[in-house]
């Protein structure tokens, strides 16, 4: 296994032991804002694991901002009574990017609970069926994607599907260049190296939506 790989896995068990701290504490409560709750999961990850540094902005949706893909941002809600939401955080951990999302239900609505059991599946048979390929395009991935959402019922939610990740800050591009992202307009070949002959890294993050009952899930890792 090269150092990136290896340190990548590294800052991502962080992230998910993050994760469970928060369900241990019990953060995720009825009656707490979105914002309120982002900013105890930021205090406990500095408390914790000394996190300070994120990559991207720091993400938490309920209810109905559980449809709203990752650049928006919605106006602040209350988590409520049989909530859905989901969490998307990018910590930094040693100079190392974690990019980790998941899914919370509150209460027993089998629909949601349905749900949340359908975006983890769907992410794992989405990154077998990309270990089978020794070639693919950001925008074929993407397309596969989408069309796995409708498999299990859902629509494709989020603007993309994936991205590169790597040593903050990862390789980038000028704004609207979408050649680093499992995304319709990147026709790149996700397996070339990077400019160094590197290999790259991706994370996969999958958003399904039902537009109908007004609620999406969420489910992000590393997928190489």
């Amino acid at each position: 296994m090269n150092e990136t790989k290896s340190k990548l896995i590294e800052a991502e068990k962080i992230a998910e032991q993050l994760f469970k701290a928060i369900e241990e504490h019990q953060l995720i409560k009825p009656g707490k804002s979105e914002n309120d709750l982002n900013d105890e999961i930021f205090k406990l990850a500095d408390e914790l694991f000394g996190i300070k540094k994120y990559w991207h902005k720091r993400i938490v949706r309920s209810g109905v901002n559980t449809l709203v893909p990752y650049d928006d941002n919605p106006t602040n809600l209350t988590i409520e009574e049989d909530d859905i939401l989901f969490l998307d955080f990018g910590p930094i951990l040693e100079d190392w990017e974690a990019d980790f999302g998941r899914t919370y239900v509150l209460g027993q609505d089998p629909y949601k609970h349905q749900l949340k059991r359908d975006i983890e599946l769907a992410w794992h048979e989405a990154k077998n069926w990309f270990h089978q390929q020794t070639t693919l395009t950001g925008a074929a991935f993407w397309l596969y994607l989408v069309e796995l959402a409708k498999k299990y019922g859902y629509t494709y939610g989020g603007q993309l599907g994936g991205h590169l990740i790597g040593h903050f800050p990862h390789e980038r591009l000028e704004p609207k260049n979408y050649g680093l992202y499992v995304h319709p307009e990147n026709h790149n070949n996700m397996f070339l190296p990077d400019a160094n002959g590197n290999k790259r890294e991706w994370i996969l993050e999958i958003h399904f939506v039902d537009r109908e009952r007004k609620i999406g899930g969420f489910f992000e890792q590393l997928l190489t």
